[in-house]
């Protein structure tokens, strides 16, 4: 396995290599002609949760070790990992957690029918027949089961259907945003590694979505990695697996764990050294890119031009036949989901505002204002609030379309369309609430709050940029949703053309140019142009659909508040802080008790947690039950 693993990770790596001076290159050049993008009007927090926890709070989890199902306190830091203690206690005294669970990748379940569906997918061997006896018992009618096609799966369990959504929705947070796991700040290892992934699997005969996409660097390249091993795994090992159908089960995901940790062990260490090896390059290469830069791109635009004479006709054919009788359907099926989640930001924007609005003019004071700022600051980040925006993608479907353009699923469109929802919900909120912080200096009574609070909600609703429409999803220059629409086309497109065809380009690149310019890219860069002038087209016909909600504002009131972007970029504002009278002495495990939460603590409306009594109720049901508690 190891040698197989450094097999696969050698010829990522080289892709890698040659990736990276792609990247950077491209990167260099952006920064000196400038990427001539639209800057966005509202305001951008780089740590929105500083010093927060997204939510804490009790739930049963089972410890496989001795079959045994336990209470567990578990808190969700601003990171989005899943952090379990032994208790509150624990947690409040600084102890160490018992588990840390980082969530990329992960399915999050909530019946064990759905779960066995997929165990019994992955099992080796013959497919058990359903009815089977389960892998393991929930004492109560509310799992929670994380899933993983490779790593260790972690279950829990919640007293009440209410806990068991909520906990859902926190935890599919806690996915979506671990999935989404490359640095902002990088603009050239993340390409550079995307392109690789995405060459690497070309190079298989792989194109379109792929669902493993999610994590870190060394996530994403352990799954790769994993993609290949398993079938090998799964033929070597399938045999040798005894006993029954649960014993099976547990053998099999118990191996799959321990070897997907081989693995990513594998991986970081080879991964990080190539990384290592390229930014000692990188000073030598940007050097040469600045003092050449205009004969790369001389040398570039030549090879370009020899490329598009070639492959120009076979590509028009191909988009015209397999690509272009499509395209409005996919966008369709895309923006309808896309703009209703917007929409729906929106209103859930306008809703929390205008409610604390008039919580204040019925409870009035500063004192409220602060309460309410705490809460509306970190809107965004609220899973349960957030889900009604969310949701709206589930309708998504591509259906007959699906097959043809390679998309093995659509949670890719969805997860990214719901990153982008929560990003303008939070530059929103956070434009918002900067300019009342400016306000509330010059304000004089409680009318005069109200009034403001109003003003600023409709200039913060009339920002052009997009902020509660779909267009920024779905806009080319936008890294999401539309160039995945590209490459899920890319294989029609790509396949009348070989590799062994593009090889006698390569002559025309000079030697000192070969890191910076590749012909498969160079290839990919004119064909992709040629599909998109379609997909262009078929966005402005459907952007000026009233239905879609997408271009009304901005044509209407293009740079209406121009004045919106000279705030800058501040530190987040805490209004307890700022606003509170009280010195700050407590000790720090005092602090850590009062840490500020995002979403409040999950419970029924009658205000008793269940674990306080229902314990013990557990307890006594599962024993006459003659089940372990």
């Amino acid at each position: 396995l190891a040698e197989k693993t450094g097999k696969v990770l050698d010829e990522f790596c080289r892709c890698y290599k040659e990736q990276y001076g792609v990247a950077l290159f491209n990167s260099v050049r952006y920064e000196i002609e400038g990427n001539g993008g639209p800057q966005s009007q509202l305001l951008h927090r780089k740590v929105p949760l500083e010093d927060h926890v997204i939510y804490s709070g009790n739930l049963f989890q089972y410890i496989e070790e001795n079959k045994k199902w336990r209470n567990r306190f578990c808190v969700v830091p601003h990171n989005y990992g899943l952090v379990l203690y032994e208790n509150k206690l624990a947690y409040e005294r600084v102890l160490q957690p018992r588990v840390l669970v980082n969530s990329a990748g992960y399915k999050i379940l909530t019946s064990l029918d759905q779960y066995l569906e997929l165990v019994n997918s992955s099992l080796p061997g013959v497919t058990p027949k359903s009815g089977n006896t389960p892998i393991l018992k929930c004492p109560t009618q509310f799992p929670l089961i994380l899933w993983h096609p490779y790593a260790r799966h972690y279950y829990f369990c919640v007293m009440t259907g209410k806990e068991q959504e909520k906990w859902r929705a926190v935890f599919q947070d806690c996915v979506r945003h671990c999935n989404n796991g490359f640095s902002e700040e990088s603009k050239v290892e993340a390409p550079a590694f995307t392109d690789a992934v995405r060459m690497y699997r070309q190079s298989k005969e792989q194109y379109g979505t792929w669902d493993m996409l999610c994590g870190n660097e060394t996530q994403i390249l352990s799954n790769l990695v994993m993609e290949e091993l398993v079938p090998e795994l799964k033929s070597a090992i399938g045999p040798r697996l005894k006993g029954k159908v649960q014993e099976r089960q547990r053998t099999w995901i118990q191996i799959s764990d321990a070897v997907y940790r081989m693995v990513y062990d594998q991986t970081k260490a080879q991964y990080d050294a190539v990384v290592t090896k390229c930014e000692l390059e990188r000073p030598q290469m940007e050097s040469t890119i600045r003092t050449d830069m205009d004969q790369i791109i001389t040398s570039k635009e030549h090879l370009a031009s020899k490329i598009r004479a070639f492959v120009l006709p076979k590509a028009e054919i191909c988009v015209r036949n397999h690509v272009q009788p499509y395209i409005s359907s996919i966008l369709e099926a895309l923006m309808t989901p896309t703009s209703q989640g917007f929409a729906e930001v929106r209103e859930v924007f306008f809703k929390e505002v205008t409610d604390m609005n008039m919580n204040i003019v019925n409870e009035g004071g500063l004192e409220k204002l602060v309460e309410y700022m705490e809460k509306l600051s970190h809107l965004a980040f609220h899973p349960v609030k957030m889900q009604s925006c969310y949701e709206k993608m589930d309708q998504l479907k591509l259906e007959g379309l699906q097959q043809r353009f390679d998309v093995s699923s659509t949670s890719v469109f969805k997860q990214r369309a719901q990153i982008h929802m929560r990003q303008q919900m939070d530059d929103a909120v956070h434009t918002f609430e900067t300019l009342l912080h400016q306000e509330l200096g010059k304000l004089q009574g409680k009318d005069d709050l109200c009034k403001s609070i109003q003003r600023i909600l409709e200039r913060v609703l009339k920002c052009p940029d997009g902020a509660f429409q779909s267009t920024p999803a779905l806009q080319p220059a936008n890294p999401d949703l539309l160039p995945i629409v590209l490459w899920s086309s890319w294989k029609a497109v790509a396949m009348p053309v070989r590799r062994e065809e593009l090889a006698k380009f390569q002559e025309l690149i000079f030697e000192d140019f070969a890191s910076y310019i590749l012909v498969e890219n160079t290839y990919e860069e004119v064909v992709l142009q040629s599909v998109m002038k379609d997909i262009m087209q078929a966005v402005k016909e459907a952007a000026v659909q009233r239905k879609h909600n997408l271009y009304r504002d901005s044509m209407v009131m293009h740079n209406s508040d121009p004045n919106l972007h000279l705030l800058g970029e501040g530190i987040p504002i805490d209004w307890g802080e700022e606003y509170s009278s009280q010195p700050d002495t407590e000790p720090a495990t005092d602090k850590r008790r009062r840490v500020k939460q995002v979403v409040s603590v999950i419970q029924d409306d009658e205000g008793a947690l269940p674990y306080e009594s229902g314990t013990e109720a557990l307890m006594h049901q599962t024993s006459q039950e003659e089940q372990e508690p």
